[in-house]
């Protein structure tokens, strides 16, 4: 606002706020706010300070995969042309899809195939979670699909009250982990492989499941510290 003289600035400012409009005021809960966007930050603490005893899943559902050739996965090959593989493209009816859930302490995953994304291997999905999850609550993070807040899943939940969701605001999709593990996933059991049938789909999902699973590691939300560098001829640095 750009005041015409400095006798309108007093009835400007007296106009535009009445007495006692920038009095302080009660303190609001942070995730009730609507500046600091509550969802985006539960999510965000759940990943940097999880409550004691619980355990944090990322969850998501992959597909659908059909049984078809993919391409390789980027590279150059050894006399230095880019790889390339004929395009396969297909749509039949053998549609696979991977759940996934990533455990973000310690970057364990828990994956089956379905035949269809629903209600019921969703439930069936939550099951396993639970399984590998004996102790403590589970908060589940996932997005705000049918199948994952229908009438016949909150009713499941209610039989299994350890389980928690945590649903990601529509557009959001970074703040799900998971999806960071599919890229994984994708280059290590389809990138280059060929797929006659459902099966080998799920033979493949659980062959790379276990080899990552061996070297898993947690998973840290946000830019890791860069590593320290070591001197290796302290005295140049003191020329």
């Amino acid at each position: 606002m750009t005041w015409a003289s400095r006798s309108a600035a007093p009835r400007c400012v007296g106009s535009c706020w009445p007495r006692g409009a920038l009095a302080a005021h009660a303190l609001v809960d942070p995730l009730e706010r609507c500046g600091l966007r509550g969802k985006r930050t539960r999510i965000v603490e759940l990943y940097t300070s999880p409550p004691d005893g619980a355990t944090v899943v990322c969850a998501d559902e992959l597909g659908p995969v059909i049984p078809r050739t993919f391409p390789p996965a980027p590279g150059w090959s050894p006399d230095g042309h880019r790889i390339k593989n004929e395009l396969d493209y297909s749509r039949g009816p053998e549609k696979t899809w991977v759940y996934g859930a990533l455990r973000v302490r310690d970057g364990h995953e828990v994956t089956m195939t379905a035949t269809s994304r629903n209600s019921a291997f969703y439930q069936q999905f939550l099951q396993l979670v639970e399984d590998a999850n004996p102790v403590g609550d589970i908060y589940v993070i996932t997005d705000n699909l049918s199948s994952h807040n229908s009438m016949s899943t909150r009713t499941w939940l209610e039989e299994h009250p350890r389980i928690q969701h945590v649903f990601i605001p529509v557009g959001a999709c970074w703040l799900n982990l998971q999806e960071g593990w599919w890229r994984i996933f994708r280059k290590t059991a389809l990138a280059g492989r060929s797929f006659g049938d459902r099966n080998h789909i799920t033979h493949a999902t659980e062959v790379a499941t276990a080899q990552l699973n061996v070297r898993a590691r947690p998973w840290i939300w946000g830019r890791p510290a860069p590593p320290t560098r070591r001197l290796r001829r302290r005295y140049v640095y003191f020329l």
